[in-house]
């Protein structure tokens, strides 16, 4: 207690030394705001003016400043708090709108985990818009850059942060309805809103790499042509840049550095009221039938470490908002790989996650999330271990709103103990990494695959028989890693463009480039690569569980070997939309695919298959039906799964085959015909299919 006390009485130093700098002679004397209600927290105007309301239960003072359009400081007012850590304060004569941040007092220590400077303005976490820059620049920082970060920086930050921008809450939702599609007969696509349509010229040029262009008719009609019911869109809250990157005139592309939990990113927007625009964009994807998910990030935030800049938590309430390490000079526990982990073991940080998803849900109607390094929010034990029982899953399955929406988990995060996988409680769905590596290894030639390709196909039991096929979300690809065309033309990544020198992004890829690095050479090299393609498509269309899709693979999109494209704001990223005949023929499959899927009961139960009750099984290519025990067994890289339906008596088999010389195939008994195949000459004779190297089938009874 001695050394608080001593470092408020050092806080009150430093105001002094801060009232003689540009954000000290801004404005008059601070007035003291009229007292507001602590409840909601943010800011909501009611006709007369604006209520206040924001958390901090450590700093010493806060004080609200307004802000003009052109981003001069206009007035001052301190808060009041409450006995609960809250500041509030009304003020009236003011509407929607009118710009704000915050300021903090309070002691300035790194090693005892205070980051308080009153010279940098704050973001309001409840923010809904914004106003002016989110990009990076030094004067973000605390402290003096090149110094030690114990040293205090007292230039004013205010021209370099966003301001808040008070938002006027009605909205003709003109009818809205979501789909409401059951997770049996979901099929995901995930793609990220600018790379989407920013290159399509049947979109308007205003529109495009916004969220107008996504909800324009041509986009929406591809969607449909396709057959996905979701969008799943990479992140769309207010994103900050980084150092590093603008140093090498790079941006976060990906957007997974959050400085605003509640605000759909400026960047996206055509037009200058970024809600408006994006729910109109959901309006339009909702009437189609197609439901909208967001990749959320409340793992971490863009302040970083104590070396980041100060936006807003940080400079509000470090030891409350951030898992900070006591025993190591408060030094910020990072699970993340980013520097910092937000701490939802504290009850004001728990309440912000679940606000900022039911404002998603409720006021901006989106289906569902995708939670980013998912383990992180977990981790609420004694020793900050993953639970499935932690306070958050137990809130979220507990709350009216946030109960019915999709949850979908990233089941892992970047430190001991965090890869989860199989572990989260329902009624939650996972991206099934393992999932994913099986596949690639199969379709590559990898030998001892035979019975986890078995078990991920029919649901993935082996992880999920407590709970349904839909827990597992079956992926090839996503935006972290190579693209579908790069599995096939790729033996290593190719990350130099990042300027890391290629150290970053996963070594591990499971990829087998057909022969030749990068651009094909020869007609078998690439007649080769579009069948792995068609092999891998099939398999995630055609398999138990729910199929998620990379945005552009169906245009047989290149990255150029850049497995990690987080910092590529460019042609790498976006949809290639000019077609030629491989890529309209590429469309064409998968969406025929996915018709052929909806017209399978068995590849949509909402329950697992009994293998005992003769409706479901495997087959080797000798035409024996496999028991489990014997699917590790199997010599060969070849598998058939049959599925029959009881009512209509209709029978399906689903023929693998990722030998490098073709095989015979017997089948079981009965009339088949191929429905789908990666071969483009089929052939089926004497009750034998002939395979040849690297093909995938699809066969129904007559």
């Amino acid at each position: 207690m001695r050394f608080y006390w001593a470092a408020v009485a050092a806080a009150v130093l430093i105001m002094a030394d801060c009232s003689e700098t540009a954000w000290g002679r801004a404005a008059a004397v601070s007035q003291t705001a009229r007292q507001g209600q602590t409840s909601p927290l943010g800011a909501h105007c009611d006709g007369r003016g604006v209520n206040f309301a924001v958390y901090s239960q450590n700093a010493q003072a806060v004080t609200l400043c307004l802000f003009d359009g052109s981003g001069q400081e206009t007035a001052r007012y301190a808060l009041n708090r409450s006995d609960e850590g809250i500041w509030s304060g009304y003020i009236e004569g003011i509407g929607a709108g009118q710009r704000y941040g915050y300021r903090a007092d309070g002691p300035y220590d790194p090693k005892q985990g205070w980051y308080f400077n009153a010279c940098k303005l704050l973001l309001d976490p409840y923010a809904k818009q914004v106003s002016g820059p989110a990009e990076f620049s030094p004067i973000l920082y605390p402290f003096k850059p090149g110094t030690d970060t114990g040293s205090l920086d007292q230039r004013d930050s205010a021209p370099y942060v966003p301001k808040a921008v008070v938002a006027e809450d009605s909205y003709d939702w003109e009818g809205d309805k979501r789909p409401d599609i059951p997770w049996e007969s979901t099929v995901l696509y995930e793609v990220h809103v600018k790379g989407f349509s920013q290159l399509n010229p049947e979109v308007s040029e205003a529109w495009r790499g916004t969220y107008a262009g996504l909800g324009a008719p041509a986009s929406v009609a591809h969607l449909k042509r396709l057959g996905v019911t979701a969008v799943e869109l990479l992140p769309v809250y207010l994103c900050l840049g980084e150092a590093h990157l603008a140093q090498n005139g790079l941006s976060n592309y990906w957007g997974y550095n959050p400085a605003g939990l509640f605000v759909p990113d400026p960047r996206f927007s055509a037009g200058p009221d970024s809600r408006a625009e994006f729910r109109q964009m959901v309006k339009n994807l909702h009437a189609a039938g197609i439901e909208v998910i967001l990749d959320v990030v409340y793992n971490h935030s863009a302040e970083q470490g104590a070396a980041g800049p100060v936006i807003s938590w940080k400079g509000l309430d470090s030891r409350t908002y951030y898992k900070l390490n006591q025993e190591k000079e408060y030094s910020f526990q990072d699970y993340t790989g980013c520097g910092n982990s937000f701490d939802l073991r504290q009850r004001a940080v728990l309440q912000m996650v679940l606000d900022s998803l039911r404002y998603w849900a409720e006021e901006m109607h989106v289906d569902g999330f995708r939670f980013d390094l998912a383990s992180v929010l977990g981790r609420t034990g004694p020793s900050d271990e993953f639970s499935p029982d932690a306070p958050f899953f137990k809130a979220l399955a507990a709350d009216p709103v946030l109960s019915r929406v999709k949850l979908i988990a990233e089941p892992w995060d970047c430190s001991a103990g965090g890869y989860q996988i199989g572990n989260y409680p329902e009624p939650w769905s996972e991206w099934n990494g393992e999932w994913r590596d099986t596949l690639r290894r199969f379709w590559r030639g990898d030998r001892g695959q035979i019975g986890a390709l078995a078990r991920k196909m029919v649901g993935s039991p082996d992880r999920y028989a407590r709970r349904s096929p839909q827990a597992s979300i079956n992926f090839v690809t996503c935006h972290d890693g190579f693209t579908l065309n790069d599995i096939v033309s790729y033996n290593i990544k190719h990350n130099e463009n990042n300027g890391e020198g290629n150290r970053d992004g996963s070594n591990d890829n499971f990829s087998w480039n057909c022969g030749t690095e990068g651009a094909a050479g020869c007609a078998a090299i690439t007649e080769l690569r579009q069948r792995q393609m068609r092999n891998m498509l099939m398999s995630i269309a055609l398999s138990q569980g729910v199929p998620m899709f990379l945005g552009g693979d169906e245009m047989c999109r290149t990255q150029r070997g850049n497995n990690n494209a987080y910092c590529q704001d460019n042609e790498v990223s976006y949809l290639p939309w000019q077609r030629d005949k491989q890529t309209a023929e590429q469309e064409e499959f998968l969406s025929r695919l996915l018709r052929i899927r909806r017209e399978i009961p068995a590849l949509h139960r909402s329950s697992f298959a009994n293998l005992a009750d003769g409706h479901t099984g495997w087959y080797d290519r000798h035409g024996q039906r496999l028991r489990e025990g014997d699917l590790d067994l199997v010599g060969d890289n070849c598998l058939g799964i049959w599925m029959s339906d009881p009512q209509s008596s209709r029978q399906w088999l689903l023929a693998m085959c990722s030998e490098s010389r073709s095989m015979e195939f017997t089948l079981p008994a009965g009339n088949w015909i191929v429905q789908a195949s990666s071969d483009c000459k089929p052939e089926i004779s004497e009750c034998r299919l002939h395979m040849i190297p690297y093909s995938c089938y699809l066969l129904s009874s007559l």
